[in-house]
């Protein structure tokens, strides 16, 4: 009965706090300062953290088990994509860069479980020290700030290129594969996973598809969204690419973690409490844009991209 009712109960609140969202200032894209701006209030807070652990990004569902924890899918995410991806064949000791790395969670995952040597960069300063502070003495990871767009390293310096829901922040989508292919390694493998629009240019959205879109750009600092096949296409043109590139649309093992998201507050319902009354207001805001989220990859709006190629 809570499973049927729990749509209704959702959209109800949403609806009740869209009079506060509609007057809180909306996280627009702007530069690359946002973004950081935007990732740092998130990481200081501790909102996400305390809620969804070390990982900002969606859940793995397999088709046959899909109740599980949502932080264990998020865990589960990780090893899917680095098998699908063949990273798995990698030796201990090759050289990872996660690109748009968070507080790090991937970036453990890769080098306490594969054995891996792991950098991770993200725009935001806040992030990368939370980031250290998470990560045990002795791990193989270092974390630095740095723009995925205008990355600091020599050519070739990675075995693979990590990344996982960051492409949507970038305002240049053929940069951002530039820097990740140029520093990956002749024969290495990039791993990346992505927020990605349908063919908005075959099949234009609707009035009120532009309304979503719009909410889903301008809430969560996103200049723009392309298709999983725009961006593939992206890659199998770069120079640095050895041409074969593999994409799927992963929405249907990644879908219930928009509801789980929500679900988390409902569960821990002190542990929002417990960071004051505005950390009540800010989860609360967050939901309408979860649901339309939801709604979107559910209407295949919105796809998962997941990307694999070698350099």
């Amino acid at each position: 009965m809570f499973q049927l009712l729990l749509p209704f109960f959702l959209l109800a609140l949403s609806l009740f706090t869209l009079t506060i969202i509609w007057r809180i200032k909306a996280r627009k894209f702007i530069s690359s300062t946002t973004v950081a701006s935007a990732y740092d209030a998130w990481t200081e807070d501790k909102l996400l953290e305390r809620l969804w652990g070390e990982h900002i990004h969606l859940g793995f569902y397999p088709l046959n088990k899909r109740n599980i924890d949502f932080r264990n899918a998020k865990v589960q995410f990780v090893h899917e994509l680095v098998k699908w991806s063949g990273l798995d064949t990698l030796p201990k000791g090759s050289r990872i860069l996660d690109v748009g790395c968070g507080i790090g969670g991937s970036s453990r995952i890769l080098a306490k479980n594969y054995g891996f040597n792991v950098t991770g960069i993200t725009i935001s300063p806040a992030q990368v020290k939370r980031a250290r502070d998470l990560t045990p003495l002795g791990l193989n990871c270092n974390f630095q700030v740095m723009d995925a767009l205008d990355l600091k390293f020599e050519d070739g310096s990675f075995d693979a290129i990590w990344s996982v829901e960051a492409g949507a922040h970038m305002i240049d989508k053929s940069k951002f594969a530039d820097e990740m292919l140029r520093t990956l390694r002749p024969g290495g493998y990039l791993a990346l996973a992505d927020w990605n629009s349908r063919d908005l240019r075959a099949y234009p959205p609707s009035f009120f598809e532009k309304l979503v879109l719009k909410q889903l750009l301008e809430q969560w600092v996103h200049p723009n969204f392309i298709s999983i096949n725009e961006f593939g296409d992206i890659l199998r043109t770069n120079k640095n690419s050895a041409g074969k590139v593999v994409c799927e649309n992963w929405n249907t093992y990644t879908n219930p973690s928009w509801y789980d998201s929500i679900i988390e507050g409902i569960r821990r319902p002190f542990t929002i409490l417990s960071l004051g009354p505005l950390a009540l207001i800010k989860s609360i805001r967050e939901i309408p844009t979860i649901l339309l989220m939801n709604w979107a990859f559910r209407k295949g709006l919105m796809e998962f991209g997941v990307y694999k190629c070698r350099g």
